[in-house]
């Protein structure tokens, strides 16, 4: 099983590598990249799986975003990703478990939107992810609309209608 374990306890070129075998080095040319473009990752919701040999199989990262609405007011939220894991490890629960904790987290008293670029089967079937309050919104470059998820303890709070972009303050 998974050893989860603090992503700033992990060396920052472990982890670029990590995401360069899981997403290939060109992963920095994706609409996620420009969405959390001069952020950092938020530390307690970012985290390593370590293997049974205590050797990092994989990571997450979360990220703050905002939705910025049609009148110019900025709804801040946490992107979730990317969930990377070395090949070797996937199929295994590494994600899974990744996952789980960094959603666990999230501070129940002020819980943000959670939003991610995914596969909507799966993100929706174990932790809710929906693309339903997502279909007016718009990222800073291409992506497929079925992709863009969101996880709210109230959806119906969201905008229709907004851009996606980096929470700069």
């Amino acid at each position: 099983m998974a050893n989860i374990i603090p992503l700033a306890d992990v060396s920052p070129n472990l982890v670029e590598q990590v995401l360069d075998i899981a997403f290939e080095p060109e992963r920095r040319q994706r609409t996620a990249y420009k969405v959390r473009e001069g952020t950092e990752a938020l530390p307690g919701l970012s985290f390593a799986a370590l293997d049974e040999d205590d050797l990092l199989a994989g990571t997450i990262q979360c990220w703050p975003v905002a939705l910025t609405d049609a009148n110019g007011r900025r709804h801040p939220m946490i992107m979730v990703g990317p969930v990377a894991v070395l090949p070797e490890h996937q199929g295994r629960g590494y994600g899974k478990a990744l996952m789980t904790a960094s959603l666990a987290a999230i501070d129940p008293r002020a819980p943000l939107a959670q939003v991610m670029i995914g596969d909507p089967e799966y993100y929706g079937r174990f932790w809710g992810f929906s693309n339903e309050a997502t279909q007016g919104w718009d990222l800073p470059g291409p992506f497929e609309r079925s992709r863009l998820l969101v996880r709210a303890e109230n959806p119906a709070v969201l905008p229709e209608k907004g851009t996606l972009g980096p929470w700069l303050g």
